[in-house]
Protein backbone atom coordinates (compact mmCIF):
# COMPACT_ATOMS: atom_id res chain seq x y z
CA UNK A 1 0.00 0.00 0.00
CA UNK A 2 2.62 2.13 0.95
CA UNK A 3 4.46 1.37 -2.72
CA UNK A 4 1.06 2.61 -4.12
CA UNK A 5 0.99 6.07 -2.08
CA UNK A 6 4.79 6.64 -2.81
CA UNK A 7 4.10 6.37 -6.65
CA UNK A 8 0.77 8.41 -7.37
CA UNK A 9 2.93 11.45 -5.03
CA UNK A 10 6.02 10.96 -7.10
CA UNK A 11 3.74 11.32 -10.49
CA UNK A 12 1.83 14.34 -8.85
CA UNK A 13 5.08 16.05 -8.21
CA UNK A 14 6.54 15.02 -11.68
CA UNK A 15 3.59 16.59 -13.56
CA UNK A 16 3.54 19.73 -11.33
CA UNK A 17 7.18 20.10 -11.41
CA UNK A 18 7.05 19.57 -15.68
CA UNK A 19 8.17 22.42 -17.62
CA UNK A 20 8.68 23.71 -21.25
CA UNK A 21 12.21 22.51 -22.23
CA UNK A 22 13.87 25.72 -23.92
CA UNK A 23 16.54 25.72 -26.25
CA UNK A 24 19.40 27.99 -24.73
CA UNK A 25 20.69 29.17 -28.48
CA UNK A 26 18.46 29.90 -31.33
CA UNK A 27 21.61 28.29 -33.64
CA UNK A 28 21.08 24.98 -31.79
CA UNK A 29 17.14 25.39 -31.97
CA UNK A 30 17.42 25.60 -35.51
CA UNK A 31 19.41 22.98 -36.11
CA UNK A 32 17.64 20.56 -33.67
CA UNK A 33 14.08 21.50 -35.66
CA UNK A 34 14.89 20.57 -38.72
CA UNK A 35 17.38 17.11 -37.67
CA UNK A 36 13.92 16.29 -35.85
CA UNK A 37 11.63 18.03 -38.52
CA UNK A 38 9.61 19.71 -35.70
CA UNK A 39 8.34 23.52 -36.15
CA UNK A 40 10.62 25.81 -33.77
CA UNK A 41 8.43 27.76 -31.47
CA UNK A 42 10.28 31.13 -30.73
CA UNK A 43 8.85 33.14 -28.09
CA UNK A 44 10.15 36.78 -28.18
CA UNK A 45 9.80 38.25 -24.64
CA UNK A 46 11.31 41.17 -22.48
CA UNK A 47 12.76 41.58 -19.12
CA UNK A 48 9.98 43.44 -16.93
CA UNK A 49 7.06 42.90 -19.44
CA UNK A 50 3.97 41.97 -17.39
CA UNK A 51 1.87 39.80 -20.47
CA UNK A 52 4.89 38.07 -20.91
CA UNK A 53 4.80 36.74 -17.60
CA UNK A 54 1.06 36.20 -17.65
CA UNK A 55 1.83 33.62 -20.74
CA UNK A 56 4.93 32.00 -19.01
CA UNK A 57 3.39 31.55 -15.69
CA UNK A 58 0.17 31.15 -17.30
CA UNK A 59 -0.69 29.42 -20.53
CA UNK A 60 3.10 27.76 -20.79
CA UNK A 61 2.71 26.19 -17.18
CA UNK A 62 -0.53 24.17 -18.49
CA UNK A 63 0.30 20.49 -18.32
CA UNK A 64 -1.38 20.08 -21.80
CA UNK A 65 0.80 22.88 -23.28
CA UNK A 66 3.96 21.50 -21.88
CA UNK A 67 3.53 18.16 -23.22
CA UNK A 68 2.67 19.16 -26.47
CA UNK A 69 5.95 21.32 -27.01
CA UNK A 70 8.45 19.04 -25.45
CA UNK A 71 6.74 16.25 -27.54
CA UNK A 72 5.82 17.85 -30.78
CA UNK A 73 7.93 21.11 -30.95
CA UNK A 74 11.63 22.68 -30.45
CA UNK A 75 11.35 25.61 -28.29
CA UNK A 76 13.33 28.78 -27.81
CA UNK A 77 13.22 32.31 -25.96
CA UNK A 78 14.35 34.89 -27.04
CA UNK A 79 14.77 38.34 -24.96
CA UNK A 80 14.85 41.59 -26.42
CA UNK A 81 16.61 43.29 -23.89
CA UNK A 82 19.27 40.52 -23.27
CA UNK A 83 20.20 40.93 -27.16
CA UNK A 84 18.96 36.97 -28.11
CA UNK A 85 16.05 37.56 -30.30
CA UNK A 86 16.99 37.30 -34.16
CA UNK A 87 16.62 40.82 -35.72
CA UNK A 88 13.96 39.24 -38.15
CA UNK A 89 11.88 38.32 -35.34
CA UNK A 90 11.55 41.27 -33.71
CA UNK A 91 8.54 42.93 -32.99
CA UNK A 92 7.03 46.39 -31.89
CA UNK A 93 5.41 44.13 -28.52
CA UNK A 94 5.96 41.39 -27.00
CA UNK A 95 5.66 38.56 -26.15
CA UNK A 96 5.01 37.18 -29.76
CA UNK A 97 5.04 33.96 -30.01
CA UNK A 98 6.77 32.69 -33.67
CA UNK A 99 6.49 29.26 -35.46
CA UNK A 100 9.52 28.41 -37.87
CA UNK A 101 9.76 25.89 -40.75
CA UNK A 102 13.19 25.87 -42.38
CA UNK A 103 14.22 29.27 -41.00
CA UNK A 104 11.30 30.81 -42.32
CA UNK A 105 8.08 31.87 -40.47
CA UNK A 106 5.32 30.18 -40.67
CA UNK A 107 2.93 32.78 -40.01
CA UNK A 108 2.77 36.05 -38.65
CA UNK A 109 3.05 35.71 -34.64
CA UNK A 110 0.58 35.56 -32.16
CA UNK A 111 1.06 38.82 -29.84
CA UNK A 112 0.36 38.93 -26.42
CA UNK A 113 -0.71 36.55 -23.37
CA UNK A 114 -2.84 33.96 -24.60
CA UNK A 115 -5.60 31.93 -23.20
CA UNK A 116 -4.68 28.40 -22.98
CA UNK A 117 -7.57 26.89 -24.81
CA UNK A 118 -6.71 29.09 -27.78
CA UNK A 119 -2.81 28.08 -27.72
CA UNK A 120 -3.80 24.63 -27.72
CA UNK A 121 -6.14 25.18 -31.21
CA UNK A 122 -2.66 27.75 -32.31
CA UNK A 123 -0.63 24.64 -31.58
CA UNK A 124 -3.01 21.96 -33.54
CA UNK A 125 -2.58 24.46 -36.70
CA UNK A 126 0.72 24.71 -36.50
CA UNK A 127 1.31 20.99 -36.54
CA UNK A 128 -1.37 20.76 -39.36
CA UNK A 129 0.39 23.15 -41.97
CA UNK A 130 3.87 21.64 -40.96
CA UNK A 131 2.35 17.70 -41.61
CA UNK A 132 0.42 19.35 -45.23
CA UNK A 133 3.76 21.45 -46.16
CA UNK A 134 6.34 18.80 -44.91
CA UNK A 135 3.85 16.32 -47.20
CA UNK A 136 4.47 18.44 -50.07
CA UNK A 137 8.11 17.95 -50.81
Amino acid sequence: MMKIIFIMMFAALSLFGASVKWEKDIAVAVEKASKEQKPLMVLVTKNGCKWCDVLKQGTLKNPKIIAILNRDFVSYEGIVDEGTVPPSLMTQGTPATWFIKDKSPMFEPIMGAVEGEDFLKALDIVKQEYKKSAMKK
